[in-house]
Protein backbone atom coordinates (compact mmCIF):
# COMPACT_ATOMS: atom_id res chain seq x y z
CA UNK A 1 0.00 0.00 0.00
CA UNK A 2 1.37 3.41 -0.96
CA UNK A 3 1.85 5.68 2.03
CA UNK A 4 0.52 9.20 1.56
CA UNK A 5 1.92 10.64 4.78
CA UNK A 6 5.56 11.72 4.94
CA UNK A 7 5.47 11.51 8.73
CA UNK A 8 4.13 7.95 8.64
CA UNK A 9 6.80 6.94 6.15
CA UNK A 10 9.49 8.19 8.55
CA UNK A 11 7.93 6.25 11.41
CA UNK A 12 7.82 3.12 9.29
CA UNK A 13 11.51 3.47 8.36
CA UNK A 14 12.56 4.11 11.97
CA UNK A 15 10.56 1.16 13.24
CA UNK A 16 11.28 -1.19 10.35
CA UNK A 17 15.00 -0.79 9.72
CA UNK A 18 16.92 -3.79 11.06
CA UNK A 19 20.53 -4.84 11.51
CA UNK A 20 20.30 -6.69 8.21
CA UNK A 21 19.79 -3.38 6.41
CA UNK A 22 23.19 -2.08 7.54
CA UNK A 23 25.89 -2.25 4.89
CA UNK A 24 29.61 -2.69 5.52
CA UNK A 25 30.21 0.77 4.04
CA UNK A 26 27.75 2.42 6.43
CA UNK A 27 29.06 0.49 9.42
CA UNK A 28 32.65 1.56 8.73
CA UNK A 29 31.72 5.22 8.26
CA UNK A 30 29.52 5.33 11.34
CA UNK A 31 32.21 3.71 13.51
CA UNK A 32 34.56 6.53 12.49
CA UNK A 33 31.89 9.06 13.47
CA UNK A 34 31.38 7.38 16.85
CA UNK A 35 35.11 7.29 17.60
CA UNK A 36 35.57 10.95 16.67
CA UNK A 37 32.50 12.15 18.58
CA UNK A 38 33.49 10.36 21.78
CA UNK A 39 36.96 11.89 21.64
CA UNK A 40 35.60 15.38 21.06
CA UNK A 41 33.24 14.83 23.98
CA UNK A 42 36.12 14.04 26.33
CA UNK A 43 38.04 17.12 25.24
CA UNK A 44 34.89 19.21 25.67
CA UNK A 45 34.83 18.51 29.40
CA UNK A 46 37.77 20.90 29.79
CA UNK A 47 35.90 23.93 28.43
CA UNK A 48 34.41 26.85 30.31
CA UNK A 49 31.06 26.11 28.70
CA UNK A 50 31.11 22.62 30.17
CA UNK A 51 31.71 23.97 33.64
CA UNK A 52 29.00 26.62 33.29
CA UNK A 53 26.31 24.45 31.76
CA UNK A 54 24.90 20.98 32.10
CA UNK A 55 26.73 17.92 30.80
CA UNK A 56 24.32 17.81 27.87
CA UNK A 57 26.35 20.42 26.04
CA UNK A 58 29.81 18.89 26.31
CA UNK A 59 29.97 17.17 22.93
CA UNK A 60 29.68 20.36 20.90
CA UNK A 61 31.34 22.87 23.22
CA UNK A 62 34.41 23.32 21.00
CA UNK A 63 33.03 23.20 17.44
CA UNK A 64 35.17 20.12 16.88
CA UNK A 65 32.54 17.58 15.82
CA UNK A 66 31.82 16.06 12.42
CA UNK A 67 29.98 17.97 9.68
CA UNK A 68 27.72 16.66 6.92
CA UNK A 69 26.19 17.98 3.71
CA UNK A 70 23.59 19.44 3.64
CA UNK A 71 25.09 21.33 6.53
CA UNK A 72 24.65 19.92 10.03
CA UNK A 73 26.65 18.18 12.76
CA UNK A 74 24.98 14.75 12.70
CA UNK A 75 26.61 12.73 15.48
CA UNK A 76 26.52 15.08 18.46
CA UNK A 77 22.75 14.95 18.93
CA UNK A 78 22.54 11.17 18.60
CA UNK A 79 25.50 9.42 20.23
CA UNK A 80 25.15 10.94 23.74
CA UNK A 81 21.52 9.76 23.83
CA UNK A 82 22.47 6.18 23.02
CA UNK A 83 25.30 6.20 25.55
CA UNK A 84 22.94 7.52 28.23
CA UNK A 85 20.27 4.93 27.42
CA UNK A 86 22.81 2.11 27.43
CA UNK A 87 23.88 3.12 30.91
CA UNK A 88 20.45 3.99 32.33
CA UNK A 89 18.25 1.15 31.14
CA UNK A 90 17.93 -2.01 33.27
CA UNK A 91 20.84 -4.42 33.01
CA UNK A 92 18.37 -7.10 31.93
CA UNK A 93 18.00 -5.17 28.63
CA UNK A 94 21.31 -6.00 27.00
CA UNK A 95 22.25 -3.98 23.90
CA UNK A 96 24.85 -5.17 21.44
CA UNK A 97 27.22 -3.14 19.32
CA UNK A 98 24.99 -3.82 16.32
CA UNK A 99 21.99 -2.47 18.27
CA UNK A 100 23.98 0.70 18.90
CA UNK A 101 25.11 0.98 15.27
CA UNK A 102 21.58 0.52 13.99
CA UNK A 103 20.03 3.14 16.30
CA UNK A 104 22.90 5.55 15.59
CA UNK A 105 22.45 5.21 11.84
CA UNK A 106 18.67 5.61 12.12
CA UNK A 107 19.27 8.91 13.91
CA UNK A 108 21.76 10.01 11.24
CA UNK A 109 19.46 8.92 8.40
CA UNK A 110 16.47 10.87 9.69
CA UNK A 111 18.55 14.05 9.86
CA UNK A 112 19.88 13.59 6.35
CA UNK A 113 16.47 12.90 4.84
CA UNK A 114 14.98 15.99 6.46
CA UNK A 115 17.85 18.18 5.23
CA UNK A 116 17.27 16.97 1.69
CA UNK A 117 13.71 18.33 1.75
CA UNK A 118 15.01 21.90 1.48
CA UNK A 119 17.23 23.64 -1.07
CA UNK A 120 17.94 26.22 1.62
CA UNK A 121 19.66 23.49 3.66
CA UNK A 122 22.33 23.01 0.97
CA UNK A 123 23.93 26.31 1.97
CA UNK A 124 25.55 27.32 5.23
CA UNK A 125 22.55 28.33 7.40
CA UNK A 126 21.40 31.88 8.05
CA UNK A 127 18.30 31.46 10.24
CA UNK A 128 18.25 28.27 12.33
CA UNK A 129 21.19 26.25 13.61
CA UNK A 130 20.66 22.85 11.90
CA UNK A 131 21.60 20.55 14.81
CA UNK A 132 18.89 22.21 16.88
CA UNK A 133 16.35 21.44 14.15
CA UNK A 134 17.14 18.11 12.49
CA UNK A 135 19.31 16.98 15.39
CA UNK A 136 16.31 17.00 17.73
CA UNK A 137 14.40 14.67 15.42
CA UNK A 138 17.48 12.52 14.86
CA UNK A 139 17.80 12.12 18.61
CA UNK A 140 14.12 11.20 18.90
CA UNK A 141 14.47 8.66 16.08
CA UNK A 142 17.59 7.04 17.54
CA UNK A 143 16.05 6.83 21.01
CA UNK A 144 12.83 5.40 19.57
CA UNK A 145 14.78 2.72 17.74
CA UNK A 146 16.90 1.86 20.78
CA UNK A 147 13.81 1.69 23.00
CA UNK A 148 12.09 -0.49 20.38
CA UNK A 149 9.00 1.69 20.13
CA UNK A 150 6.09 0.71 17.92
CA UNK A 151 5.59 2.46 14.60
CA UNK A 152 2.79 4.56 16.11
CA UNK A 153 4.99 5.64 19.03
CA UNK A 154 7.84 6.48 16.63
CA UNK A 155 5.46 8.77 14.76
CA UNK A 156 4.38 10.44 18.00
CA UNK A 157 8.01 10.91 19.09
CA UNK A 158 8.77 12.80 15.88
CA UNK A 159 5.71 15.00 16.35
CA UNK A 160 6.68 15.84 19.92
CA UNK A 161 10.29 16.51 18.90
CA UNK A 162 9.25 19.13 16.34
CA UNK A 163 7.84 21.25 19.18
CA UNK A 164 11.24 21.09 20.90
CA UNK A 165 13.26 21.96 17.79
CA UNK A 166 14.92 25.16 16.61
CA UNK A 167 17.48 27.70 17.79
CA UNK A 168 18.53 30.93 16.03
CA UNK A 169 21.88 31.47 14.36
CA UNK A 170 22.21 34.73 16.33
CA UNK A 171 23.75 32.72 19.16
CA UNK A 172 26.47 31.23 16.97
CA UNK A 173 29.97 32.14 18.16
CA UNK A 174 28.75 32.51 21.75
CA UNK A 175 28.83 30.25 24.78
CA UNK A 176 25.15 29.52 24.18
CA UNK A 177 25.71 27.76 20.85
CA UNK A 178 26.78 24.45 22.47
CA UNK A 179 23.41 24.32 24.22
CA UNK A 180 21.78 23.86 20.81
CA UNK A 181 23.38 20.44 20.44
CA UNK A 182 22.85 19.49 24.05
CA UNK A 183 19.19 20.44 23.95
CA UNK A 184 18.70 18.55 20.69
CA UNK A 185 19.99 15.37 22.34
CA UNK A 186 17.97 15.90 25.52
CA UNK A 187 14.72 16.96 23.89
CA UNK A 188 14.80 14.16 21.34
CA UNK A 189 15.26 11.56 24.05
CA UNK A 190 12.50 13.15 26.15
CA UNK A 191 10.21 13.05 23.11
CA UNK A 192 10.70 9.30 22.80
CA UNK A 193 9.92 8.75 26.48
CA UNK A 194 6.86 11.01 26.31
CA UNK A 195 5.61 9.09 23.28
CA UNK A 196 6.13 5.88 25.25
CA UNK A 197 3.90 7.34 27.98
CA UNK A 198 1.15 8.10 25.46
CA UNK A 199 1.67 11.81 24.72
CA UNK A 200 0.37 12.66 21.25
CA UNK A 201 1.16 15.25 18.61
CA UNK A 202 0.15 16.05 15.04
CA UNK A 203 0.55 12.86 13.03
CA UNK A 204 1.21 14.88 9.86
CA UNK A 205 3.83 17.17 11.38
CA UNK A 206 6.50 16.44 8.74
CA UNK A 207 4.01 16.90 5.91
CA UNK A 208 3.02 20.44 6.76
CA UNK A 209 4.50 23.85 6.08
CA UNK A 210 3.14 24.91 9.46
CA UNK A 211 4.74 21.82 10.99
CA UNK A 212 8.40 20.96 10.42
CA UNK A 213 8.27 23.16 7.32
CA UNK A 214 8.21 26.23 9.59
CA UNK A 215 11.99 25.96 9.79
CA UNK A 216 12.52 26.19 6.00
CA UNK A 217 11.16 28.69 3.50
CA UNK A 218 11.20 26.18 0.62
CA UNK A 219 10.26 22.96 2.42
CA UNK A 220 9.24 20.19 0.01
CA UNK A 221 8.86 16.85 1.83
CA UNK A 222 8.68 13.50 0.10
CA UNK A 223 7.41 10.11 1.24
CA UNK A 224 10.40 7.85 1.97
CA UNK A 225 10.87 4.73 -0.16
CA UNK A 226 9.83 1.32 1.12
CA UNK A 227 12.36 -0.57 3.21
CA UNK A 228 12.99 -3.01 0.36
CA UNK A 229 14.54 -0.18 -1.65
CA UNK A 230 16.12 1.70 1.24
CA UNK A 231 19.55 3.22 0.57
CA UNK A 232 21.45 4.84 3.43
CA UNK A 233 22.41 8.47 2.86
CA UNK A 234 25.61 7.88 4.83
CA UNK A 235 26.58 5.32 2.21
CA UNK A 236 26.30 8.03 -0.44
CA UNK A 237 27.65 11.04 1.45
CA UNK A 238 30.53 10.81 3.93
CA UNK A 239 31.13 13.35 6.71
CA UNK A 240 33.98 15.80 7.29
CA UNK A 241 36.22 15.40 10.35
CA UNK A 242 37.88 18.53 11.68
CA UNK A 243 41.57 18.72 12.51
CA UNK A 244 41.08 21.80 14.72
CA UNK A 245 38.04 23.09 16.65
CA UNK A 246 36.46 25.83 14.55
CA UNK A 247 33.68 26.45 12.04
CA UNK A 248 34.15 24.15 9.08
CA UNK A 249 34.43 26.97 6.54
CA UNK A 250 37.59 28.20 8.27
CA UNK A 251 39.34 24.94 7.39
CA UNK A 252 39.60 26.00 3.76
CA UNK A 253 41.13 29.29 4.96
CA UNK A 254 43.69 27.48 7.11
CA UNK A 255 44.64 25.20 4.23
CA UNK A 256 45.18 28.09 1.81
CA UNK A 257 47.02 30.21 4.41
CA UNK A 258 49.41 27.38 5.21
CA UNK A 259 50.29 27.15 1.51
CA UNK A 260 50.94 30.90 1.24
CA UNK A 261 53.11 30.83 4.35
CA UNK A 262 55.59 28.57 2.59
CA UNK A 263 56.35 31.47 0.22
CA UNK A 264 56.86 33.94 3.04
CA UNK A 265 59.27 32.21 5.42
CA UNK A 266 61.96 29.55 5.31
CA UNK A 267 63.77 27.38 7.82
CA UNK A 268 61.12 27.77 10.52
CA UNK A 269 61.67 31.51 10.91
CA UNK A 270 58.99 33.79 12.32
CA UNK A 271 56.69 35.64 9.94
CA UNK A 272 57.83 39.27 9.69
CA UNK A 273 54.41 40.83 10.28
CA UNK A 274 55.68 44.35 9.63
CA UNK A 275 56.60 43.25 6.08
CA UNK A 276 52.97 42.35 5.32
CA UNK A 277 51.05 45.12 3.62
CA UNK A 278 47.72 43.45 2.82
CA UNK A 279 45.89 40.12 3.20
CA UNK A 280 42.92 39.37 0.96
CA UNK A 281 40.59 36.44 1.60
CA UNK A 282 38.30 35.44 -1.26
CA UNK A 283 35.60 33.42 0.47
CA UNK A 284 31.81 32.94 0.48
CA UNK A 285 29.65 35.60 2.08
CA UNK A 286 28.94 33.96 5.45
CA UNK A 287 28.27 36.78 7.88
CA UNK A 288 28.46 34.89 11.15
CA UNK A 289 31.99 33.71 10.29
CA UNK A 290 33.03 37.26 9.37
CA UNK A 291 34.57 38.49 12.64
CA UNK A 292 37.41 40.97 11.99
CA UNK A 293 38.55 41.31 15.62
CA UNK A 294 37.36 38.37 17.72
CA UNK A 295 37.70 38.86 21.46
CA UNK A 296 36.79 35.40 22.78
CA UNK A 297 37.52 31.78 21.94
CA UNK A 298 34.02 31.26 20.56
CA UNK A 299 34.24 34.33 18.31
CA UNK A 300 37.71 33.25 17.15
CA UNK A 301 36.38 29.81 16.20
CA UNK A 302 33.95 31.64 13.90
CA UNK A 303 36.39 34.06 12.31
CA UNK A 304 37.79 33.70 8.81
CA UNK A 305 40.20 36.49 9.66
CA UNK A 306 41.56 35.01 12.87
CA UNK A 307 42.16 31.55 11.42
CA UNK A 308 43.97 33.05 8.43
CA UNK A 309 46.24 35.27 10.53
CA UNK A 310 47.02 32.60 13.12
CA UNK A 311 47.91 30.08 10.41
CA UNK A 312 50.19 32.63 8.71
CA UNK A 313 51.92 33.27 12.04
CA UNK A 314 52.16 29.75 13.43
CA UNK A 315 51.94 27.50 10.39
CA UNK A 316 48.81 25.74 11.62
CA UNK A 317 45.90 25.70 14.07
CA UNK A 318 45.62 23.62 17.23
CA UNK A 319 43.34 23.48 20.25
CA UNK A 320 45.45 26.07 22.19
CA UNK A 321 45.22 28.48 19.22
CA UNK A 322 41.86 29.60 20.60
CA UNK A 323 43.04 30.34 24.12
CA UNK A 324 42.60 33.98 25.09
CA UNK A 325 46.33 34.57 25.42
CA UNK A 326 46.79 33.51 21.78
CA UNK A 327 43.89 35.62 20.53
CA UNK A 328 45.28 38.73 22.23
CA UNK A 329 48.81 38.45 20.83
CA UNK A 330 50.01 41.80 19.37
CA UNK A 331 51.22 40.07 16.19
CA UNK A 332 47.74 38.61 15.61
CA UNK A 333 46.03 41.96 16.16
CA UNK A 334 48.50 43.63 13.79
CA UNK A 335 47.75 41.15 11.01
CA UNK A 336 43.99 41.30 11.59
CA UNK A 337 44.05 45.03 10.77
CA UNK A 338 45.44 44.17 7.33
CA UNK A 339 42.78 41.63 6.30
CA UNK A 340 40.21 42.37 3.60
CA UNK A 341 37.39 40.08 2.46
CA UNK A 342 36.16 39.58 -1.09
CA UNK A 343 33.18 37.44 -2.08
CA UNK A 344 33.53 36.06 -5.62
CA UNK A 345 30.16 35.41 -7.23
CA UNK A 346 31.04 31.81 -8.01
CA UNK A 347 32.00 31.05 -4.39
CA UNK A 348 28.72 29.81 -2.93
CA UNK A 349 28.26 29.27 0.84
CA UNK A 350 28.07 25.49 0.56
CA UNK A 351 30.39 23.03 2.28
CA UNK A 352 30.34 20.97 -0.90
CA UNK A 353 31.49 23.67 -3.32
CA UNK A 354 33.12 26.59 -1.48
CA UNK A 355 36.79 27.49 -1.82
CA UNK A 356 39.22 29.94 -0.27
CA UNK A 357 41.80 31.98 -2.13
CA UNK A 358 44.24 34.04 -0.12
CA UNK A 359 46.62 36.71 -1.39
CA UNK A 360 49.34 38.22 0.78
CA UNK A 361 51.02 41.38 -0.48
CA UNK A 362 54.31 42.47 1.06
CA UNK A 363 55.59 46.03 1.41
CA UNK A 364 58.04 45.48 -1.43
CA UNK A 365 55.06 44.84 -3.74
CA UNK A 366 55.43 41.07 -4.02
CA UNK A 367 52.12 39.17 -3.87
CA UNK A 368 51.68 35.47 -3.16
CA UNK A 369 48.37 33.72 -3.83
CA UNK A 370 47.17 30.20 -3.01
CA UNK A 371 43.77 28.54 -3.26
CA UNK A 372 42.15 25.60 -1.47
CA UNK A 373 39.05 23.85 -2.75
CA UNK A 374 39.33 20.76 -0.53
CA UNK A 375 41.08 20.49 2.83
CA UNK A 376 42.36 17.31 4.46
CA UNK A 377 39.45 15.99 6.52
CA UNK A 378 36.74 16.95 4.02
CA UNK A 379 34.62 14.06 2.72
CA UNK A 380 36.41 14.37 -0.63
CA UNK A 381 39.76 14.00 1.14
CA UNK A 382 38.99 12.01 4.30
CA UNK A 383 41.26 11.60 7.29
CA UNK A 384 43.14 8.33 7.31
CA UNK A 385 42.11 5.88 10.02
CA UNK A 386 45.42 6.41 11.79
CA UNK A 387 45.00 10.20 11.80
CA UNK A 388 41.47 9.76 13.15
CA UNK A 389 42.88 7.56 15.91
CA UNK A 390 45.52 10.18 16.69
CA UNK A 391 42.82 12.84 17.03
CA UNK A 392 40.90 10.56 19.39
CA UNK A 393 44.02 9.86 21.44
CA UNK A 394 44.81 13.57 21.76
CA UNK A 395 41.25 14.41 22.79
CA UNK A 396 40.55 11.50 25.13
CA UNK A 397 43.93 11.28 26.89
CA UNK A 398 43.11 14.32 29.01
CA UNK A 399 40.45 12.25 30.78
CA UNK A 400 41.46 8.61 30.37
CA UNK A 401 44.54 6.47 30.80
CA UNK A 402 46.50 5.42 27.71
CA UNK A 403 45.40 1.81 28.19
CA UNK A 404 41.73 2.82 28.33
CA UNK A 405 42.08 5.00 25.25
CA UNK A 406 43.59 2.14 23.27
CA UNK A 407 40.94 -0.28 24.51
CA UNK A 408 38.20 2.12 23.41
CA UNK A 409 39.71 2.39 19.94
CA UNK A 410 39.79 -1.38 19.67
CA UNK A 411 36.18 -1.79 20.82
CA UNK A 412 34.76 0.93 18.58
CA UNK A 413 36.64 -0.29 15.51
CA UNK A 414 35.09 -3.72 16.11
CA UNK A 415 31.75 -2.48 17.40
CA UNK A 416 29.69 -4.84 15.27
CA UNK A 417 31.22 -7.75 17.23
CA UNK A 418 30.49 -6.34 20.70
CA UNK A 419 27.92 -8.44 22.54
CA UNK A 420 27.17 -6.03 25.40
CA UNK A 421 27.51 -2.24 25.17
CA UNK A 422 27.86 -1.96 28.94
CA UNK A 423 31.52 -2.78 28.37
CA UNK A 424 31.80 0.41 26.34
CA UNK A 425 29.97 2.64 28.82
CA UNK A 426 32.07 1.30 31.71
CA UNK A 427 35.24 2.32 29.91
CA UNK A 428 33.80 5.72 29.01
CA UNK A 429 33.25 6.55 32.66
CA UNK A 430 36.97 6.32 33.32
CA UNK A 431 38.39 6.25 36.82
CA UNK A 432 36.54 8.07 39.61
CA UNK A 433 38.04 11.48 40.46
CA UNK A 434 40.10 11.42 43.68
CA UNK A 435 37.69 13.73 45.52
CA UNK A 436 34.80 11.38 44.73
CA UNK A 437 36.76 8.39 46.02
CA UNK A 438 37.61 10.15 49.27
CA UNK A 439 34.00 11.20 49.79
CA UNK A 440 32.78 7.66 49.29
CA UNK A 441 35.25 6.38 51.86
Amino acid sequence: MMLKSVTESFARVIHGLAVGHLTDHVIQRSKRMILDTLGVGFLGTSTEVFHKASEYSKIHSMDFDDTWHPATHPSGAVLPVLMALTEALPSSQKFSGLDLLLAFNVGIEVQGQLMHFSKEANDIPKRFHPPSVVGTLGSAAAASKFLRLSMTKCQEALAIAVSHAGAPMANAATQTKPLHMGNAARHGMESAFLAMLGLQGNKQVLDMQMGFGAFYANYSPQVLPDLDSHTWLLGQQDVAFKRFPAHLATHWVADAAASVRKHLITDGALLPTDHVERIVLRIPDVQYVNRPFPDSEHAARHSFQYVACTTLLDGGITVPSFHKCQIDRPQVRELLRKVELEHPRDNRPSFDTLYCEISVTLRDGATFTECSDTFYGHWRKPLSQEDLREKFRANASSMLSCDTVERLIEIIENLEDLEDCSVLTTLLKGPSPPEMVSKSI
